[in-house]
């Protein structure tokens, strides 16, 4: 769809340890700013799922269970997100694919969390899809710059990737084993949907690189392509 974005809002940005409503005060603001364009926005779990995946874990309980509890979560950020946005967004919240596109229709800002339980598959994956639907680019929001050559906050020699293409993108996706929760810039699916529908896409980890972005000048973070 013609000046659509899909976002994918991390629920660490949503919620740290308490919600952000000064971050999320900010995002509103940025979308507003932005009113010629629309935007499909995926909610994450973030560290609030990974606590209750955690729980179920430790009790023994099997990775879909595990799954389903995260899938649970971001569908309450993302109501949480509707409510915060008021009337520009959407009242109820979409899941399957087909009624986020409806929504888009008459609503400029929609939010979802994950549509549907798949193996394999996190909050990430259900934005890649959806982009890929709309035919539309998609922006990571997380909460580092971009892509490391590894995890920045465990290994300080970590060298950052500003452009990368989507085949090397996969490569590294694939050595990446999946959990419930798992905490990776994208996950396998999405590496695979974005690769096999040609999705430009970005990883960012602020509110300026998507102004930027939007603005179509130079950013801070990593670009997925060709």
């Amino acid at each position: 769809m013609k000046n659509t974005w899909v976002i994918s809002l991390g629920g660490s940005r949503i919620v740290p340890d308490d919600v952000d409503d000064k971050f999320l005060l900010k995002f509103k603001k940025l979308l507003d700013s932005h009113n010629s364009q629309k935007f499909v926005v995926v909610t994450g779990g973030g560290s609030t799922a990974r606590r209750y995946i955690n729980a179920l874990k430790k009790l023994g309980k099997k990775t879909k269970a595990q799954s389903t509890e995260g899938i649970a979560i971001t569908r309450l950020h993302a109501g949480f997100m509707m409510r915060f946005f008021g009337e520009e967004a959407n009242e109820d919240l979409p899941l399957n694919i087909k009624r986020v596109r409806n929504l888009l229709r008459k609503n400029r800002v929609v939010f979802c969390g994950a549509l549907r339980y798949r193996r394999k598959n996190t909050s990430d994956g259900t934005a890649a899809k959806i982009a890929g639907y709309l035919k539309c680019p998609f922006i990571n929001l997380t909460n580092i710059k971009g892509l490391y050559t590894s995890n920045p906050k465990k290994n300080k020699k970590a060298k950052f990737i500003a452009k990368i293409s989507w085949e090397k993108f996969m490569k590294i996706a694939k050595k990446i084993k999946y959990e419930a929760g798992q905490h990776f810039v994208l996950d396998q699916i999405a590496a695979k949907t974005i690769k096999e529908k040609k999705i430009t896409t970005y990883i960012v980890g602020s509110l300026e690189a998507i102004d930027k972005i939007l603005k179509n000048k130079k950013f801070v973070g990593t670009v997925i392509g060709e």
